[in-house]
Formats: C-alpha cells, structure tokens, sequence
C-alpha cells in the first residue's frame, strides 16, 4: 500500500476528520500513535501532527520524536502541535484569558504565501484550544491573525515546517480544505493518486499474491462493508472464496432471502444458513444487553465454525474490518501503543485458527462506499442503512421471544417502506424502530385495547461517532404512525426518539 501522508495522532477527537479530509484529496494517509509510528519514514512525502486534549505547558504533555521528520519532511502542526514546536523551540506558550473555542475569522493573512493561496480575507476558521502562543518559535515567521490570536498561523524559515492553531480538518474552517491541499500538494508536492480504481487494482494485486491458491471463507451479513470485501476477493480469488450468510432470526422482515437473491445476481459463492432457532435458544430469558451480544456472538461463532468446517482444507477467514476499527485499537499514552486486529466477529480467529485477511482494513466507510461502486456492486445495497451486528435483539429491549420479533419486523418494514416511499430513505443515515417494554391504554374502534409502544428512530451521521436526529416531515410521521398502528397488530402507539448523540446512543441498547 502506497503511503505519502504520515498523521501523528496526539489523542485529538479531530484526528480521523484530517484524515477523511487528505483522503477527499485523493492523498493517502495513515493514522499513528505520536510515540508508534513506522522507523522507515522513506515513503512518506509529509507528515500532520494532530491536535490533543493535553497542554505543551504541563508535566504529561505528549513528546514526540521529530528527529526523523522536522527539517526532512514537509511539516503540517495543527494546534496541539503548533503550540508543541512553538513552546519548545525557542517561543512562548501560556495560558489564554478566555478559552478560545469556535468560529473565528482571519483578520490578517501575509500574502504571497502558497499555504494560504486562494484563501480570501476574514476566512472562517475553527478554534479549540485553552493555551495560546504568545512568541513565535525560532525563525518563525507570522503567516495570519485572528481578532483574538496574534499568531493563529506560522512556519519556520529554513524548513517545510507550516503550523496553525485552528483546525482546517473540521465543517466550520471554510477555506480548511484548501489550505490542506495548499500544503500537501503545492508545498509538499504529495501525488493525488488514491482513487477507487487504483484501490481496487492494487488491493487485488495484493490479495492475489497473498492469499495464492488457499481457500478463504467469508461470513456475510447483508451490509456494506462485508459485501465490499467479498466482491473485491471474488475478483481477486474467484472460486476459492465461500461465503456464509447466517440467518440469525433477528435480520429485518425477508431480508434473509431478499440478501441472498442479491448475492445470487452479483456471482458470488454463497451459502444461506437458517440457524434461527439456535439464536432464539441462545437468548431464552435473557435481558441484559451485554449477555444478549454475548449470546449472539457465541452461537455465531458455533454455527460460522460448522459451516467452515464443511469446507475442506480452509486457510483464511476474510473480515470487513474498515479503518476506523483499526484506529479506535489505537491509544496515543503508553509505550505499548500497538494496533491490534479487530474481529467483526469476536474471538473467531483464535477460535478457528485461521489467518486474517481484511482487504478493507484502510478505508473509511464513505470509501468503502466509493469502492463499490467502482465494482458495479447495486446502489441499493451500497446505499443499505448500518444494521447492528446483533439485530434486532438490540432494538427489542427486555428478553426475546418469536412474538416480538414478528411485531419488530413488521413495524420497521413499515418504517422504512415508508422513507423509501417518501425519498426519504438516502436523507437518512440509519433508521429503525424500537419495541419498548411498555404496555399502554388505547381505543381501537369502540374497544379498549392495552398493547405495546414502539419508538422511531432516524438520525444523521457521517460516522456514527455522533449523530442528530432527523427532523421528519410531520405528515410523513402521521402516516407512519397510523400505517403502524393499523396494519400491525399488538401496537397500538407510536413515539419518536428526538435524542442526539451524544449524550444518547444511536441505538437503544
């Protein structure tokens, strides 16, 4: 895998958006602890430092090993490590009056700089720092104002060494996009090379000389990310890949059927597990969600571990593990930092004694998306909802039985028939409907009825770490809340869940 950009990662949450951010710019990039990153530095063309919670002013502050990089490579310090280079390197960082925190314009940019090209006066940038630069670092050289900060932007004469104290890696820095590119392809003169179609190619190269002649099996679920995976080793490895698609009982109303019939039209080597009652058996008069995911991921692993043992002489199991797995397995404080592989399905690789191939493993979703449609994969799949890995199981909350499945099942094919009747469906990023443990009154014709309440939920996201709900037409939630009630029996009311994430979770369990 091609290089060019180094992030080192000092703990900020903006870290994967610099990321996302190089990547829109058809630049790879790679995420890496500040204390873990790679000895041979020779592919890289740049390197990012990120922001950090930390301050360069206390006894922890995070000291990162620049010998390799500074005055070598192209250089991009973003606030943490703008106030890193300044405070150690001959300038001055104290304490702001005010926490400098938000919107902030540039009141003053030194012209005929090619990181600042393009950028027009008062550009809106985004501010998140309690610690402020008050003297530059040696040989630095002021490159822009805020009203508030003097020195919001700076480099190092004599070196490629560019720092800022805003974020241009976040939504509210306007010009943030283009002061990246500035540095990393005017300054830096980093290759704009990563596509989908290079991706697919050189991943195919790869897999096809990895993995040679030995057989791999792949469980499928239905989403995005697995689906991805396996078209992609379909190309790669043909015949030699079999998939196992496991019907756990707790998947959307036919949508084990629906999935496979899919699968069936795009050539690939599938096989279609009904384990339902296993799962129901599993979770008998269990309620608490941790045992639920629990349950479910052991009869998983009992059922994949059957079926692969059908299959004469396995050598790998394939995952859809993306990038953002492979970076939350990263911690920025310790010397053991290391990154460890993420299992979609817990304690399967020890379990099976398999190798791992993760043909996926360095994408963010939004890519594996862009990926797959460069493989002509249906844009109805690529566009499917997240799911949760233990189905409904998660959205019913109190123990399982059959009856509540049946009423789950009907309820969210209403939900989302709905949102695809009304074009609503690709406006939201996950959506699904929730079976409370309640009871309440209601009057269905001249009769008193005391049935269940479902709750509604639809937010938008890029990646779920956070998530806002929908604000949904109200006539679209009048119809489906009486579509619901009528045509479902045992509901006889509707809510919609208005909470965001944080301080809620998207889903209820």
């Amino acid at each position: 895998m091609q290089h060019n950009v180094l992030i080192l990662d000092f703990g900020s949450q903006y870290t994967q958006l610099i990321a996302r951010r190089v990547r829109e710019l058809n630049i790879f990039c790679e995420i890496f602890p500040f204390n873990h990153f790679p000895n041979d530095l020779s592919s890289y063309k740049a390197v990012i430092l990120s922001g950090s919670p930390y301050s360069v002013r206390s006894d922890d502050a995070l000291h990162p090993d620049l010998s390799q990089i500074r005055g070598k490579l192209p250089l991009l310090s973003v606030c943490y490590g703008a106030q890193y280079l300044a405070h150690f390197s001959g300038g001055e960082v104290a304490p702001s009056n005010t926490r400098e925190y938000g919107r902030a314009n540039l009141s003053y940019i030194k012209r005929d700089e090619l990181f600042f090209e393009g950028i027009p006066d008062n550009s809106q940038v985004w501010m998140s720092h309690s610690d402020t630069i008050k003297k530059l670092p040696t040989n630095g050289i002021r490159l822009a104002s805020t009203h508030d900060v003097e020195n919001a932007a700076y480099r190092i004469e004599g070196e490629t060494t560019y720092a800022i104290q805003f974020h241009p890696e976040v939504y509210h820095s306007t010009d943030g996009k283009q002061m990246l590119e500035n540095f990393l392809v005017k300054i830096a003169h980093v290759p704009q090379n990563f596509t989908p179609n290079a991706f697919v190619e050189e991943i195919v190269t790869e897999m096809k000389e990895k993995i040679g002649n030995d057989k791999v099996v792949l469980g499928l679920s239905g989403g995005v990310d697995s689906t991805v995976a396996a078209v992609l080793l379909n190309r790669a490895i043909g015949k030699n890949l079999y998939c196992i698609f496991v019907n756990n009982g707790l998947l959307r109303k036919n949508e084990f059927q629906n999935v496979l019939n899919q699968y069936e039209g795009m050539g690939l080597n599938v096989k279609g597990v009904d384990a339902s009652q296993r799962f129901y058996d599993a979770l008998a008069g269990v309620t608490e969600p941790e045992l639920k995911r629990k349950a479910i991921g052991n009869a998983f692993i009992e059922v994949f571990d059957d079926e692969a043992h059908k299959i004469e002489d396995v050598k790998w199991l394939a995952q859809g593990t993306i990038y953002p797995d492979v970076i939350e397995s990263v911690s920025v404080k310790g010397p053991s930092a290391t990154i460890k592989s993420h299992h979609n399905v817990g304690g399967l690789p020890d379990f099976m004694k398999l190798k791992i191939v993760e043909p996926l493993r360095m994408l963010f979703k939004d890519e594996v998306r862009r990926v797959g449609a460069t493989l002509g994969i249906d844009s109805e799949l690529l566009g499917r909802h997240p799911f949760p890995g233990p189905g409904l199981s998660i959205r019913i909350l109190g123990d399982i039985t059959l009856e509540k499945v049946r009423i789950l099942q009907e309820v969210d094919a209403v939900f989302i028939d709905g949102l695809k009747a009304a074009g609503l469906y690709d406006k939201v990023w996950q959506a699904g409907a929730i079976l409370l443990p309640v009871n309440s009154v209601g009057v269905m014709g001249d009769e008193r009825t005391y049935e269940k309440v479902v709750a509604l939920r639809a937010v938008e996201s890029t990646d779920g770490m956070t998530a806002d709900w929908v604000h949904l037409p109200y006539d679209f939630l009048m119809k489906v809340s009486n579509d619901i009630i009528n045509k479902v029996k045992g509901v006889n009311r509707v809510v919609y869940d208005i909470s965001s994430k944080p301080p809620a979770t998207i889903e209820w369990e």
